[in-house]
């Protein structure tokens, strides 16, 4: 019986580590743990989500899919009521990068080199990876998927060394452009695009309050441009 899981949420499952006890935040439906459990890649997963509704969901798909006596049920805000110590892999995905900031400043015994990160950000994906950097976590691999029109990135993230990121490094990162992916080039295009129209808007907006931010997607734009060039010089 095949478990309905996104390529997005594919991506997130691969990059988990063999064996590893998963606390899934934001687990909704739970279709990340099932998958992990029934594929051997995860020893346990704990499935976490504010609501009891779609923990309710996530326990009678483990029943489903015959993993419930491998599988934990919390209800929690991010990682409050997780117990620390259980588990050695934190997947949040789905949500914004700000949130998943949010999340993990508290949890603060996540900076531990025992801990692996797998973090999926719909939005704010610079904001998280300046945060990680700031905080002294490195991204060790990142990943690309397709899935419903859009192209989603999903980064590894562990504790030990801080990693200074540039401006057009925290949307792609060395990890991210280091991977291979047949998605990069047009991902590092839909960012290009995306950049401009944000630079734009800034700089049509009454004496433009905001130079500092201006300037810093104008260098972001800048060196992913230079990756756009060598990608087709690639070609």
């Amino acid at each position: 019986m095949s478990i309905p899981i996104s390529s997005r949420l594919r991506a997130c499952a691969r990059l988990v580590p063999r064996g590893a006890r998963v606390a899934d935040v934001g687990a909704d439906h739970g279709y990340l743990g099932l998958w992990l459990l029934a594929e051997g890649r995860a020893e346990h997963v704990c499935a976490c989500d504010l609501r009891e509704g779609p923990l309710d969901s996530a326990r009678r798909n483990a029943q489903k899919y015959a993993v419930d006596d491998r599988m934990d049920f919390c209800l929690s805000d991010g990682l409050q009521n997780v117990p620390r110590g259980s588990y050695d892999t934190v997947v949040c995905a789905g949500m914004g990068g700000e949130l998943i900031v949010k999340i993990l400043s508290a949890a603060p015994w996540l900076a531990d080199p025992q801990y692996t990160l797998i973090l999926q950000p719909q939005t704010d994906a610079d904001s998280l990876r300046a945060w990680l950097s700031e905080h002294g976590f490195y991204e060790d691999c990142a990943a690309l998927a397709a899935d419903a029109g859009f192209i989603y990135c999903v980064l590894r993230a562990r504790f030990g060394k801080t990693e200074a990121l540039s401006p057009g490094q925290r949307f792609v990162s060395p990890a991210l452009c280091s991977s291979d992916s047949p998605l990069l080039e047009e991902y590092i295009s839909r960012t290009v695009r995306t950049l401009r129209r944000i630079a734009a808007g800034l700089e049509k907006a009454d004496a433009n309050p905001e130079p500092e931010r201006l300037n810093y997607y104008r260098s972001a734009i800048a060196e992913l441009e230079e990756m756009e060039k060598h990608y087709a010089d690639c070609q």
